[in-house]
């Protein structure tokens, strides 16, 4: 799995299995401003995610794949959070509003 960044072709591509959580907690800075813990916090389960995916099968079935759910009031930067990482790891992004469920 890559990452895309800006600049050059070589820029552009990077394993994202090489980057590290706070590499990519910087990636997040350059679009989101505080909420610092979590971006971490899903910056960590990124990293999490792709190290499982490298794991051997028999092993990779005894392992829980860990979701996220992130829960805040409006406008503190979930939906941007959410957004970028998934533009960073080339994944789609599916919003789902619960607000409905919870009034």
């Amino acid at each position: 799995m890559a990452i895309y960044l800006p600049g050059t072709q070589e820029e552009q591509e990077l394993a994202l299995d090489e980057l590290t959580p706070r590499e990519i907690v910087s990636e997040l800075d350059k679009y989101v401003v505080g909420q610092n813990a979590a971006k971490r916090a899903v910056a960590i389960a990124l990293r999490n995610r792709m190290r499982r995916q490298k794991l051997a099968p028999e092993l990779a079935e005894e392992i829980m794949p860990k979701n996220i759910i992130m829960i805040g009031p409006t406008g503190v930067g979930k939906t941007e959070i959410a957004r970028r990482l998934a533009r960073l790891a080339n994944s789609p992004f599916l919003k789902v509003e619960a607000s409905k469920f919870t009034e």
